[in-house]
């Protein structure tokens, strides 16, 4: 990457943000990583490396033909997953993947999220899908991650983990943070017996109630 200003500080909020995720049980050890949006492209976390030895010159701008510039470290094995996602998601600056417990769990059982809790509304619709299998690091994955990232701002990776994307790192986190706690409460639902799921029309208000969610700017 370069040495600006814009994209250190940027590099460094995504340092900041792996090593939350971390810290916080969402991806042990050098599981998961961590994309900004940047320019023609995006920045990256390296593949390999542990977060807490991370320097924001690491951190790895690829553009959107997958190219990185000379002397670079290797980005993310997970870098084309990150691509197809910001196509496929305009919206999204941010990216997290990581290999948190209950998600990881359901996405391993290949059992997306339904509505149980009105709360699976945050990830931007009905359900938290999961997207089907391919090899880690492939073309074949990144396209499966597009397709489930169409309308939802999160989702379930067969056999692998979750992902979340947000307006920002901040958003991001907050995000990958809910899914989980929806996974963790929805695996002891499943323990307890046959869940209750709200129905679409239950779901489309929870949906438009959202769109006023929380603290809104006002002029």
């Amino acid at each position: 990457m370069t040495d600006s200003a814009d994209e250190l500080w940027l590099a460094q909020e995504i340092i900041d943000t792996a090593l939350a995720m971390s810290a916080e049980g969402l991806s042990p050890g050098i599981s998961g990583n961590v994309s900004a949006r940047h320019g023609r492209g995006m920045l990256i976390t390296p593949t390999g490396m542990a977060y807490d030895e991370l320097i924001p010159e690491d951190i790895v701008f690829v553009d959107t033909q997958g190219n990185t510039p000379a002397g670079a470290r290797a980005p993310s094995s997970e870098w084309r997953f990150h691509m197809a996602a910001y196509a496929a998601r305009p919206d999204a600056n941010a990216i997290l993947h990581a290999h948190s417990r209950f998600a990881t769990a359901l996405a391993c059982a290949r059992k997306p999220i339904p509505a149980f809790h009105y709360m699976v509304a945050v990830a931007g619709g009905r359900d938290i899908p999961l997207a089907r299998y391919a090899t880690f690091g492939t073309r074949e994955l990144a396209d499966n991650i597009a397709a489930a990232l169409a309308d939802r701002k999160a989702c379930l990776m067969a056999n692998h983990g979750q992902i979340a994307c947000g307006a920002s790192l901040a958003d991001a986190l907050a995000l990958a943070r809910d899914v989980e706690a929806l996974a963790a409460q929805y695996v002891t639902v499943l323990q307890l017996g046959e869940p209750h799921i709200l129905n679409h029309e239950e779901m489309s208000r929870v949906l438009e109630r959202f769109k006023n969610y929380g603290q809104q700017e006002t002029s």
